[in-house]
C-alpha cells in the first residue's frame, strides 16, 4: 500500500525542468559575459576608439534574469500543485523577456550603432563610425531563453498519474478500504487476539474505520474474495 505512492513520488520529481532551468541560467550568465557589440568611434582629436559591450551592458537585466532562473530551481522543490504551476508561468515570462534583446540584435533593429554609442558613454564630440554585432552570444541567450520556456511549460503541466493518485488517497472510501485491508492483513499474520500496531490503529481511526471491530474486517475480507461470510 505504501510502495505505489513512493514510486509515483519519485517519478513525479521535476528532473527535466530543473535540468533545463540550470542550462538556461548557465547560458544567460555566459552570454552576459560575452561581447555582443563592438563599437568604433572617433572624435577628430585623438586616435579612433574601440569599445566592446558585453551582454550585461547591452541588456542590463540579463544577469538578474539568470539569477532568477537559479532561484526558481530551489522554488521548484519548495512548492507543489498550483503554486508550481504558477512558478512555471513566471519562468515562461522570464524566458520571453530574456529572448527579446538577443532576437532584436540577430534580426537587426536598425539602431544598433546609435544604442552602442549611448551605452559606450562616448564623449559628446565623438561620432560612431561603425558597430559590429556579434551574433553568437545573442543566439546563446535565445537558446537559453527557449530552454527556460520549455521548463516553464513543463512546470505548468500536472501529470495525470499524480492527480489520480492524489484523488484516490483523498477519497474517504478508498482510505477506509485500505485501512480495513491493513487491519485484516495484520490480524491474519499475527492472530486475531494479537494487538494491532500503533500505525495500523492510527491509520484505521483516521480513515473512519473501527480497528477493534473484527466483524467489519472479516466482512470486508469476504466481500473482496467473493466468499460468503
Amino acid at each position: 500500500m505504501t510502495d505505489a505512492p513512493a514510486d509515483t513520488a519519485k517519478a513525479a520529481k521535476p528532473i527535466v525542468p530543473v535540468a533545463l532551468l540550470a542550462l538556461a541560467a548557465a547560458g544567460l550568465w555566459a552570454s552576459s559575459r560575452m561581447t555582443w557589440v563592438t563599437v568604433h568611434s572617433a572624435d577628430g582629436l585623438t586616435e579612433p576608439r574601440t569599445d566592446e559591450l558585453d551582454g550585461a551592458t547591452w541588456f542590463g537585466a540579463l544577469t538578474p534574469l539568470a539569477l532568477v532562473l537559479v532561484a526558481s530551481i530551489a522554488a521548484v522543490f519548495a512548492v507543489k500543485g498550483a503554486l508550481r504551476q504558477l512558478l512555471g508561468v513566471v519562468v515562461a515570462v522570464v524566458a520571453a523577456v530574456a529572448a527579446v534583446p538577443g532576437f532584436a540584435l540577430v534580426v537587426g533593429e536598425g539602431r544598433t550603432a546609435e544604442r552602442a554609442g549611448t551605452l559606450a558613454e562616448l564623449p559628446v564630440r565623438a561620432v560612431v563610425s561603425g558597430a559590429d554585432a556579434h551574433v553568437g552570444p545573442a543566439l546563446l541567450s535565445i537558446v537559453a531563453a527557449v530552454l527556460a520556456l520549455i521548463a516553464g511549460v513543463l512546470l505548468t503541466r500536472r501529470t495525470d498519474g499524480s492527480s489520480q493518485l492524489s484523488g484516490k488517497y483523498d477519497n474517504p472510501v478508498f482510505r477506509r478500504a485500505d485501512a480495513s485491508a491493513e487491519v485484516t492483513k495484520q490480524r491474519e499474520e499475527t492472530g486475531t487476539a494479537a494487538p494491532l500496531s500503533d500505525r495500523v490503529l492510527w491509520d484505521a481511526l483516521d480513515a473512519g474505520t473501527d480497528p477493534t471491530d473484527t466483524a467489519e474486517g472479516q466482512d470486508g475480507d469476504d466481500k473482496s474474495t467473493g466468499r460468503a461470510p
